[in-house]
């Protein structure tokens, strides 16, 4: 068994933990707001924004300096002690950084390249920059790369970092993923018509697309106990279409399916499931439909992009971190909003929640579903009793 021996998170909850933890409970996300600033068109889009200042890049890494990587610096901040006491134990060829991205720093490169700005390095959009600003910046010498398969990057990247310790290549992974917020995919996902001009409601009667968020999420894993844990990964490629789902969840299921038998569990003991849950039509009807065909409607589950945004190549760690702050807290679930949109009652009876209730089993399972059929799941739960 694989644990998780800190994490570290920011997005439009918060900055800390602690700050995600009193929003979370809230049912409230300071940074998701509307904004005219990121549609060339000019049209309002909400975006889920990391508000107040963030670290900064140090001087001697210039060419890594984009707002993706000072995402991750904040979220590193958090665990910066648990991951050198692990470089002191093991040495730092034995810890592997393994990150999901899907815009790395092309935010920059739009902007530098569009004003003809000087000073701009290329390798700030590189997909690979995350992990390789990670690992010269934590002067580590273990495996680091960085996985982008849209919007279950950074998950993909906690199942990797996973299999690394398994296969003895590593004694501890530094794993999860950033995203910020970039003109290019706001824009991309308006051209497919997949982006709300208001704030994203899952599952609800009138959705109508995604609202974009930016975040970091960075777990260590780690062989030695501790009382949160990898319980069982699934993942799976359809290869159905570039952007819509398998309309019968084929993959989805397999992935779901993978990971509660690597985890040995039945699914009615699982005690609660993080939706991928993105407000576009189809993806939460097909959502809906493989869960209730898993679960019934016996397991409570709920989407939490209305109060992170969608954050794209982050969404996978975000979430499972977001999980492990449920575990490690005994916080009560939160439930689906329903304030600003009615409930689609036509979907398939999934087990939504729709008022805060108790986590009854220390287990969640965490989905996150990407374009081409890359699909993931995680199961994580505290084994401390």
């Amino acid at each position: 068994m694989i644990y998780i021996s800190a994490y570290g998170m920011v997005n439009a909850l918060g900055n800390s933990l602690e700050q995600i933890a009193a929003q979370l409970q809230q049912g409230e996300a300071p940074g998701m707001q509307p904004r005219e600033s990121w549609l060339l068109a000019g049209k309002r889009c909400w975006v889920g924004e990391v508000l107040g200042e963030l670290p900064t890049i140090p001087t001697e890494l210039a060419a890594h300096n984009t707002r993706n990587n000072q995402l991750l610096l904040a979220a590193l901040a958090q665990i910066r002690p648990a991951v050198e006491a692990a470089v002191a134990q093991y040495g730092r060829d034995r810890v592997a950084v393994i990150l999901g991205t899907s815009t790395s720093g092309v935010d920059e490169g739009d902007r530098q390249v569009s004003a003809g700005l000087s000073g701009y390095d290329y390798r700030m959009q590189e997909l690979g920059d995350p992990s390789r600003f990670l690992a010269h910046y934590l002067q580590l010498d273990g495996p680091a790369y960085t996985l982008s398969t849209a919007c279950s990057s950074s998950a993909r990247a906690i199942i990797s970092g996973e299999r690394l310790i398994a296969a003895g290549l590593a004694d501890v992974a530094l794993v999860g993923g950033a995203d910020s917020l970039s003109r290019m995919p706001i824009n991309g996902f308006a051209s497919l018509e997949s982006l709300s001009e208001h704030h994203c409601a899952p599952f609800s009667r009138d959705r109508d697309g995604i609202s974009i968020g930016e975040a970091a999420a960075l777990l260590l894993l780690t062989r030695e106990p501790q009382p949160l844990a990898l319980l069982g990964v699934g993942e799976s490629s359809d290869a159905w279409h570039m952007s819509a789902p398998h309309p019968e969840g084929v993959g989805a299921e397999r992935a779901m399916t993978m990971a509660l038998q690597q985890a040995g569990l039945a699914p009615e003991q699982v005690g609660y499931i993080n939706l991928h849950g993105t407000a576009t039509p189809l993806n939460d009807q097909v959502e809906a439909a493989v869960v209730q065909r898993l679960f019934g409607d016996r397991v409570p589950c709920s989407s939490t992009k209305h109060l992170t945004g969608h954050t794209l190549g982050a969404a996978g760690a975000t979430e499972a971190a977001l999980s492990l702050l449920l575990l490690e807290q005994h916080l009560p679930l939160p439930p689906q909003d329903f304030s600003r949109a009615e409930r689609d009652t036509t979907l398939a009876d999934c087990g939504l929640i729709t008022a805060p209730v108790p986590l009854g089993r220390p287990v969640i399972a965490s989905n996150s579903f990407a374009f081409g059929g890359n699909n993931t799941c995680l199961i994580t739960g505290r084994v401390d009793g």
